[in-house]
């Protein structure tokens, strides 16, 4: 299915900024099907009679009237006069007669997009009539505030250019809680849920006629913190978002302005209860600060072992002795360096791009002595989960310190680390220049030992080393990142 943005490239002649636009009015439209319990389907004009739908909502307060995707399908012929007279008249336009959909009638109005003083799209606005529904004070100012969106609509007013882009996990729906302000804030209908969101706050009785802004200062009193933008959105000056915090309950507000010619009207005024949502959010945040902790700890315990390894070293006067500490220091300082990346991020996902750098630099300086080596890295590993990426960083030190210690030695050389990634499958081969393997070679030192188990083990891979075209040696390490084993 082609997206919005490409069904109007490819179907109309629309600029970017209409398109953009009509971006952001989909963006922002579930309130609007929610308020008019209706479908919205958004048409843009092909040709002289045709309109073409490209975005298509569903409400989540009534009954839909399409089951199926419709979005792509021109409108039927006997439906384009109401969307060519929104066009042509520049204000909504409704049916004189509803149409009916098998045993449902469907009530139909047409709202003209307007963008820049030009119409630029149709939106047709479908009410499924099939479910009864008793004309209540709620459904009465659900729709006359859908009515009112509808109307800036056709005047180009909405979307509202500073209403807020980003996501934010509570956000209200009109479901959740909804109130009617008039142009001085006071509350001229709050919907039973948003009384309920009230109440939990701590403000008590019916809320119709009071100043809302006053009423939410009240219980506010005392409190450490308020947000700047709470005073706009509680008076419904600024297409806004705000929380507000009273007796351990949290309720987000947004609020929507309706205006007139650019003239404010009052506004809707949309909250919710996120209490537990936040609370889940401060529960994830403290997790996280946690585990980061604890990498960071592991990581300074890490090196304090090197460092322990290091004295140790340097008071040994056996040559073997000082080598296979050395091996140990930088083992256990690959895995720090693995744990200190862990500790600066949030998720267990490493960047093991980022991070082998540092292990391939660790691991040629230590390993390259008085020879010069020349390292280099070809193509990418991609992202790593951190069960991983400790494993890998270890084996692809011990290659890389092998390649640099026994296949290069004094002389130097070059070592080449090439990465092959295709979703979980990681194949590696790490290729030097040097002497190469000798025929009939038994590879059974600790470090090849190492490397086999977390291949093999941790990894769920093979291993082969081999003799390298041109010479020198190449092994070649497969695996199976993030795979359950």
């Amino acid at each position: 299915m082609s997206t919005l943005s490409e069904l109007i490239q490819d179907r109309s002649r629309l600029d970017r900024r209409s398109i953009e636009w009509l971006h952001q009015l989909v963006g922002d439209w579930q309130v609007v099907s929610d308020l008019s319990f209706a479908d919205l389907l958004l048409c843009i004009p092909m040709g002289e009679e045709d309109f073409l739908i490209v975005a298509h909502c569903r409400p989540s307060t009534g009954a839909t009237v399409y089951y199926e995707d419709v979005v792509g399908r021109l409108i039927p012929a006997g439906r384009r006069r109401l969307l060519r007279q929104a066009m042509e008249r520049g204000v909504p336009v409704r049916a004189t007669e509803p149409r009916w959909i098998g045993a449902h009638a469907v009530r139909e109005d047409a709202i003209p997009v307007i963008h820049d003083g030009q119409t630029i799209a149709v939106i047709s606005r479908q009410a499924n009539l099939g479910i009864t529904r008793t004309s209540s004070r709620l459904e009465l100012n659900y729709v006359e505030a859908a009515d009112a969106i509808c109307g800036m609509i056709a005047r180009g007013e909405f979307p509202q250019p500073d209403s807020p882009r980003g996501s934010r996990r509570g956000a209200p729906r009109v479901g959740d809680g909804l109130l009617r302000l008039g142009l001085d804030g006071e509350v001229l209908y709050a919907s039973p849920n948003a009384l309920s969101c009230f109440h939990r706050l701590g403000i008590i009785g019916d809320l119709t006629g009071k100043v809302l802004a006053e009423a939410v200062t009240e219980v506010l009193e005392g409190s450490s913190s308020v947000e700047e933008s709470l005073p706009l959105v509680l008076t419904g000056r600024a297409a806004l978002r705000a929380e507000v915090e009273a007796h351990g309950v949290v309720v987000s507000f947004r609020a929507i302005p309706i205006t007139e010619n650019g003239q404010r009207r009052g506004a809707v005024l949309l909250c919710r209860d996120v209490t537990e949502v936040r609370r889940q959010e401060l529960e994830l945040l403290t997790k996280d600060a946690t585990i980061r902790e604890i990498h960071h700890r592991v990581k300074n315990n890490l090196q304090t072992v090197a460092a322990v390894l290091r004295l140790q070293a340097r008071r040994s006067d056996n040559p073997e002795v000082r080598s296979a500490l050395g091996d140990a220091i930088r083992r256990v300082s690959t895995i720090a360096l693995v744990h200190d990346m862990l500790s600066q991020i949030i998720d267990e996902i490493v960047d093991f791009d980022t991070l082998f750098v540092r292990v391939l630099r660790l691991s040629a300086d230590v390993a390259a002595g008085e020879g010069h080596v020349r390292t280099e890295v070809q193509g990418r590993f991609g992202e790593v989960p951190a069960d991983d990426a400790t494993a890998l960083a270890v084996v692809l030190t011990e290659l890389v310190t092998n390649a640099v210690q026994h296949g290069l030695g004094r002389e130097g050389g070059t070592v080449v680390v090439s990465a092959e990634r295709d979703g979980q499958a990681l194949e590696v081969t790490v290729r030097d220049d040097g002497r190469g393997m000798e025929e009939g070679s038994v590879l059974g030192g600790l470090g090849t030992q190492i490397v086999s188990t977390l291949v093999r083990g941790e990894l769920g891979g093979t291993i082969e080393w081999r003799p390298a075209d041109g010479g020198g040696t190449e092994v070649v390490v497969r695996a199976r990142i993030g795979d359950a084993r």
